[in-house]
C-alpha cells in the first residue's frame, strides 16, 4: 500500500485557515460597508427634506415680503382699513345689517334673495311614500291623446 498514502497526502482540506480568514475579512468589510452605505443613505435622505424645508421657507419670506410691499401703497392701506375695521371716507353713510337674531351680520355673509326663499313646507317623507302606495294601486284615468292631425275646419260648438 504505498501508493495509499501518497494519495491521502495529496488530498487536501478544501477550507483551509487561509480561506476562512479571508471569509472573515471579507464579511467584516460588508458589514462595515453596509452600515456605512446606510447611514449614507440616511444623510442623504435628511439633506434632501432639508432643501425642500428650506425651499418652502423661502417662498412663505417671498410671500410676506409682498405681503409688506402692498402696505406701503396708501390706496391697500384704506382697503383694508375698510374691510377689516369698517372705516369710512368722509361724506360717506355706512349700514348694518343686522340678522334675523338681531346681532350684526359679517361683511362676508350674503343675504338671500326673497324669491328664492322657500316658501312651502316641505312635507314628511311618509306622507309622499303612502301617496305614492294609494297612487300605484288607484291610477289615475287615461287622459285624451292628441290628435295625430290638426284639422283647422271643425269649430266648437
Amino acid at each position: 500500500m504505498p501508493g495509499a498514502a501518497p494519495r491521502s497526502a495529496a488530498r487536501r482540506p478544501r477550507f483551509t485557515g487561509r480561506a476562512a480568514v479571508l471569509v472573515l475579512v471579507l464579511a467584516v468589510l460588508t458589514v462595515s460597508y453596509a452600515s456605512s452605505l446606510r447611514a449614507y443613505l440616511q444623510q442623504r435622505s435628511h439633506i434632501g427634506e432639508l432643501k425642500a424645508q428650506i425651499a418652502e421657507r423661502e417662498a412663505s419670506i417671498d410671500d410676506l415680503e409682498r405681503e409688506k410691499s402692498r402696505w406701503d401703497d396708501p390706496a391697500y392701506v384704506k382697503a383694508q382699513a375698510r374691510a377689516r375695521f369698517g372705516y369710512l371716507m368722509p361724506g360717506e353713510t355706512g349700514f348694518e345689517v343686522i340678522g334675523p337674531d338681531g346681532e350684526p351680520l359679517e361683511a362676508q355673509a350674503t343675504l338671500n334673495d326673497p324669491d328664492e326663499v322657500i316658501k312651502t313646507v316641505p312635507k314628511a317623507w311618509w306622507t309622499t311614500a303612502w301617496d305614492s302606495m294609494e297612487l300605484a294601486g288607484n291610477p289615475p284615468p287615461p287622459e285624451q291623446q292628441p290628435a295625430d292631425l290638426i284639422d283647422g275646419t271643425k269649430t266648437k260648438q
